[in-house]
């Protein structure tokens, strides 16, 4: 067979998008020596004892085998009975994905359409476009920039009978920014009225450091969230995540997965259920000190929106593209993710502070000098 003239075997679909920008940072940090890494948005401590302790137990218990596919009744009652506390919802299911990634997989799969619009938030976590051109949508992007701040007008703007979908995720990544409860309820409200499936990714919900976090779930009962265990309990490795929401859109996940995902592993579930017992009330005063620390350090350097979550903080460049200064710090040795790979704009640069103090110090010192010339 001549291989020059036969059609591609790979699907028309993956061809809409390219491989991750943060991957190709993280492939680009195993090829230098001791780098000053703030690239990763991975909690730098480990998975809190008594949780390990519950997944070593489960494996050696044998509770190593297919799980049910919406989740181990532990896991999956603990979960009901806590969100039934927190919202009293009468339809308001829950069910355990492998992962919150994989909740997002299914939710897109089960409520979008070829043809159907999705709003989308620039800046916007890496997955979120191409998730949506996957399964054949259209990504409608309303753009938040400079603040980071929702703008309801051009929420409404966006909207058009096409309109299927909206993805909020505060705190958001890459901004570190927390939506205000009258955003919130504002946003909301405005779907409920013109019947658009509101799409909450709460994965950051537990790192809210200067108020209580606000999900839309408490303002619009039909909003569908998506959580999980990564980044709350250092457990992204371990694919445990769950998602909540109307009955039909749960069980649609649900059938979904089980021809996909088929189920979360079983053993990090049963960590899960120790991980809903232990406080982190301590990491997320770390990150907080953490936080501070990078403001401190950088206020008089670059100009940012002050992130009130998460564990990111996103500032102009000084000077030309958010890439191009991406580029000078890597050859500092300083390993941060250009703004181009989750926005339109070039502008900015996406620092992870879930990292030791050392490191952020460091980092601190190289962007200091950066700006300097």
């Amino acid at each position: 067979m001549n291989l020059t003239s036969r059609k591609s075997w790979v699907a028309d679909r993956t061809r809409t998008f390219d491989s991750s920008g943060i991957r190709k940072v993280f492939d680009l940090a195993a090829t230098l020596k001791d780098p000053v890494n703030l690239s990763i948005g991975q909690p730098d401590f480990d998975v809190p004892a008594e949780v390990s302790e519950a997944c070593i137990a489960a494996i050696k218990d044998g509770k190593n085998g297919y799980a049910l596919t919406q989740g181990i009744p532990a896991l999956r009652e603990k979960l009901q009975a806590q969100i039934d506390e927190q919202y009293g919802h009468e339809d308001r299911k829950v069910f355990v994905s492998s992962g919150t990634s994989g909740g997002l997989v299914l939710a897109m799969l089960s409520l979008v359409n070829p043809g159907d619009e999705v709003i989308i938030f620039d800046p916007y976590f890496v997955m979120y476009e191409p998730l949506v051109q996957l399964v054949g949508g259209t990504p409608v992007l309303v753009d938040t920039h400079p603040d980071f701040r929702i703008d309801l007008d051009q929420v409404a703007d966006a909207i058009t009978d096409r309109t299927k979908l909206l993805l909020l995720n505060s705190p958001a990544n890459p901004t570190g920014v927390v939506a205000t409860e009258e955003e919130i309820r504002a946003i909301s409200e405005l779907c409920a009225k013109r019947n658009i499936v509101l799409l909450s990714d709460e994965i950051y919900r537990e790192f809210c450091y200067d108020g209580d976090f606000q999900s839309p779930a408490s303002f619009n009962p039909e909003t569908l969230v998506i959580d999980g265990f990564s980044k709350s309990h250092a457990m992204t490795g371990w694919r445990l995540g769950f998602g909540h929401g109307p009955a039909e859109i749960i069980d649609t996940m649900v059938k979904l997965q089980q021809y996909s995902f088929v189920c979360a592993p079983q053993p990090a579930q049963w960590a899960g259920v120790a991980a809903m017992d232990r406080s982190i009330a301590e990491y997320k005063t770390a990150y907080k000190d953490k936080r501070d620390m990078l403001i401190d350090g950088l206020k008089d350097h670059y100009e940012f929106a002050k992130p009130g979550g998460a564990f990111y903080l996103y500032p102009k460049a000084p000077s030309g593209t958010g890439t191009e200064f991406v580029t000078k710090a890597i050859e500092n040795n300083l390993l941060i993710i250009p703004g181009n790979i989750f926005s339109r704009h070039d502008s900015h640069f996406r620092i992870s502070y879930a990292a030791s103090n050392e490191t952020i110090k460091n980092g601190i010192e190289i962007l200091q000098k950066l700006a300097k010339e």
